[in-house]
């Protein structure tokens, strides 16, 4: 009897030591995987720098395209990628939110409600120039809305809506039950329960969700190439404030544009090497405000969990 309990003791330690040495070698390898992923970007980053560093100053920032690469700058562009997303953000934000909400805490559990999840799960990683295809075809030619900041700002929402409304379900799902079951034990009605509890609980991780899916529109050219963004423009919208009454002015959103991508893949086909330092300048502007935006999201998403404790 000593024996086998022996023998059995042995088993188990031997098996618990090939686990642990699974574990370390699954450990190193990732390890070695991430390593090598952040050198590559480290490498592809630096690359950029070093190509685009000579070109980066404030007359490159605050002036036009032109045929003169030593002259030419990103004006046009970056005031076209913020005006772009703003008009996301509006048609995005608001509808993706609402039907997160709508599909996890109203909507009954059919088969036609697990048809349209599915639905929405699907096109969350369709490529973006389909969404191009589809607002040439609906804004463009149906609607006759241009090839305009709005059409612009409609298609990066169509592309962007899936992605809003899965990171929303996903941050509702994180909120315990006993929070909702609380609200409800205190006389609490469905909507106060998602306005003063649901929400405000889940708000880091949607507003996670919707800045990196705001970063994602920030970076797209294909669906903007397709509905006919302009790759050279020398002038701005029109500005929305204006000194006669009524003073705001939404002609900005019928006027035609131009973006970051667009612009950076225009100097990139071109043959002049002075046009590719213009790029890879761009290409960094365009890099940094993609990482302000994730950087403003980690941000906010540890300052509401910290709320949230309190």
């Amino acid at each position: 009897m000593k024996k086998m309990r022996l023998f059995e003791t042995n088993a188990e330690a031997s098996i618990l030591t090939w686990n642990k040495r699974k574990d370390y070698a699954f450990a190193f390898i990732t390890t070695g995987l991430l390593i090598g992923s952040l050198a590559v970007l480290a490498l592809l980053i630096y690359d950029l720098m070093s190509q685009g560093i000579s070109r980066m100053s404030l007359q490159f920032l605050t002036s036009f395209p032109s045929r003169f690469a030593e002259r030419a700058g990103i004006l046009a562009a970056w005031v076209g990628s913020l005006a772009t997303i703003l008009v996301t953000a509006v048609m995005a934000i608001p509808m993706g939110m609402a039907a997160a909400i709508y599909l996890e805490e109203y909507a009954a559990k059919t088969k036609f409600s697990s048809f349209i999840e599915l639905c929405i799960s699907n096109l969350a990683g369709v490529p973006s120039i389909l969404f191009g295809l589809l607002a040439l075809g609906l804004f463009v030619q149906r609607f006759h809305m241009g090839n305009s900041i709005l059409t612009a700002g409609c298609t990066l929402a169509l592309l962007i809506l899936p992605i809003v409304i899965v990171a929303t379900r996903e941050a509702l799902r994180s909120v315990p039950s006993s929070l909702r079951e609380a609200a409800y034990a205190l006389g609490a009605t469905k909507w106060e329960v998602i306005r003063d509890h649901l929400i405000p609980s889940a708000a880091s991780g949607i507003l996670t969700g919707i800045i990196i899916s705001l970063s994602r529109a920030l970076g797209e050219s294909a669906p903007l190439v397709t509905i006919g963004a302009l790759t050279f423009i020398a002038f701005l919208p029109t500005a929305p404030i204006q000194p006669d009454f009524p003073f705001l002015s939404f002609k900005w959103l019928f006027d035609p544009f131009t973006v970051m991508p667009v612009q950076v893949f225009n100097w990139v086909s071109r043959p002049q090497e002075e046009f590719h330092a213009n790029a890879a300048a761009a290409a960094v502007v365009l890099l940094v405000l993609t990482l302000s935006l994730n950087g403003v999201a980690i941000g906010l998403r540890i300052y509401l969990r910290r709320k949230s404790k309190w």
